[in-house]
């Protein structure tokens, strides 16, 4: 797969030797959604839904041209489709407007050990202010999820189940399409966190048939400050408002308001306009490519670097490395993950040293750090050879 240069990083000529292992982190960013994001801020700066000289119209129409694109890359209607400025907050969204209002004494949140921090502290939240429990789905060996357990824990209690798609830790990828049939069937809503799968796995909300999905864009070459969330139509329709101000409103008199039609009841405020115009064309560079040839080079990427890795019997890698997403997680025996990552980085290797945003996870696999290399589109075959060069050197030096 030959797009290394469509992302501008790589053409600063001191970068040459530049690899990027962190793409789990966040993704480097494409061309089309940088010349998208200074064409706004150059040429047709204004607000949105307010104003009806031409280059506001022209920003209004580019703002809801990307949430047609989104809508259309995940098989949602559009009123379903909000803009956050992250996945973090599209789970606060849910936490705070539903969770607050349909939690009691009883009730029970179920989420796994696997999960990001973004999805459990709002839980944790919700669990401290409404009395509901929070329960974790253990998990097997391997980190994978023991599915017998959740199938006991799935009781008529649960009214909500919050899981990640794919692990940003493990790569591990979760039977969400299952595991939403038998919510359903016990009348319980899930949401499904793909921050990590939305750039690599085709996702379709009717098919799955999930209440509540939420991704961000930098995960998926897109820029920073722009996340979404998808909720289905009745669901955000009986929800009330996260945060309140402008644009949210229908009607305001002096001492009560009311509130604005899906999506924009909740997308308060002057929103991040050139992200979310630009992140329509990270949509339109990951359906050029499709969803097949992003996973076979991959899977490329990843078998060979797990290869690599297993030649060292000093090397842990943590969890199952069949079938998974393009990430990998690694201690060396008696070298501390930060010391390894930061001589790599010296060599222009960027790769993540620490606990990703995933404490109970590692707490399973009774270690605090790890590192991690997470692969995308723009890495090749070819960086292989330097890498493992250099994590030869690397052991060495600090052994």
């Amino acid at each position: 797969m030959n797009v290394k240069k469509q992302f501008p990083i790589f053409n600063n000529k001191s970068n040459d030797d530049f690899v990027y292992l962190d793409s789990a982190s966040t993704t480097l960013k494409h061309q089309k959604v940088i010349a998208k994001l200074t064409d706004y801020y150059s040429n047709y700066s204004a607000n949105i839904h307010r104003s009806v000289y031409p280059i506001a119209e022209k920003a209004t129409n580019e703002f809801e041209i990307s949430r047609l694109k989104i809508s259309k890359f995940i098989n949602a209607k559009k009123e379903e489709v909000i803009f956050t400025k992250n996945a973090t907050e599209s789970i606060n969204l849910v936490a705070y407007s539903w969770g607050l209002k349909n939690l009691n004494k009883d009730d029970v949140i179920l989420i796994s050990k696997m999960e990001h921090h973004s999805n459990i502290i709002p839980w944790q939240f919700v669990a401290k202010q409404t009395g509901c429990k929070l329960k974790y789905i253990p998990l097997l060996q391997d980190g994978s999820l023991n599915m017998d357990e959740f199938n006991n824990l799935l009781t008529k209690k649960v009214k909500l189940i919050s899981l990640i798609h794919q692990s940003n830790v493990l790569g591990i990828i979760n039977p969400i399409k299952d595991i939403i049939e038998k919510a359903h069937l016990n009348n319980s809503l899930v949401m499904i966190d793909a921050a990590q799968s939305i750039s690599h796995i085709e996702i379709d909300v009717k098919k799955l048939d999930c209440d509540f999905l939420v991704f961000s864009g930098h995960k998926m070459f897109g820029p920073t400050s722009v996340g979404v969330l998808y909720g289905k139509y009745d669901l955000l329709d009986e929800m009330d408002p996260f945060i309140y101000g402008g644009q949210m409103i229908n009607q305001v008199n002096k001492y009560d308001s009311s509130w604005n039609k899906l999506p924009l009841k909740f997308e308060a405020g002057t929103p991040n306009i050139g992200e979310v115009i630009s992140l329509g064309e990270s949509v339109d560079f990951i359906q050029e490519l499709s969803f097949k040839k992003i996973n076979n080079h991959l899977n490329s990427l990843i078998n060979n670097y797990v290869k690599v890795l297993n030649k060292y019997n000093d090397i842990q890698i943590y969890g199952n490395t069949e079938n998974i997403g393009p990430v990998i997680s690694f201690n060396i025996k008696n070298i501390h993950a930060y010391d390894f990552c930061q001589i790599m980085g010296q060599h222009n290797i960027s790769l993540r040293a620490g606990n990703h945003c995933a404490q109970p996870l590692l707490e399973h696999f009774r270690t605090t750090s790890t590192i991690r290399v997470s692969l995308h589109v723009y890495n090749t075959l070819d960086e292989i050879n330097y890498f493992e060069k250099k994590l030869k050197q690397t052991i060495d030096m600090l052994k």
